[in-house]
């Protein structure tokens, strides 16, 4: 709400659209087809790339959205901290799951 920056919602649908204010950005991922994890970072990439004000990606779904197992995907977080260094661009992520059952390396972002 007092954000400096734009602000980007990614989610697997349309519930949360109208709950949302209307300077936020909502993204429908399901409407771009993505098929597993590469996808979903080409699309992060894209947000990122097409809007230099952005200062925060909130993405719900995410283990929806990936289509992919969480043990897979340190990659994708490895590329995350990399563009947020780079970009000066925080990711709040939501994932289904109990923090015991995290991989380490989400752990360390667990709140």
């Amino acid at each position: 709400q007092e954000s400096r920056h734009d602000v980007v919602f990614i989610d697997d649908d349309n519930r949360y659209m109208f709950d949302l204010r209307h300077e936020v950005r909502f993204i429908n991922a399901s409407e771009y087809e993505l098929a597993n994890d590469q996808m979903f970072m080409g699309l992060l990439c894209g947000v990122v790339a097409q809007n230099f004000d952005i200062g925060l990606i909130c993405i719900d779904a995410f283990k929806k959205l990936i289509k992919n197992e969480l043990d897979s995907t340190e990659w994708l977080f490895n590329r995350l901290e990399a563009i947020s260094a780079k970009h000066s661009v925080d990711f709040a992520i939501s994932v289904s799951a109990d923090v015991e059952e995290l991989p380490e390396f989400i752990k360390k972002y667990a709140i």
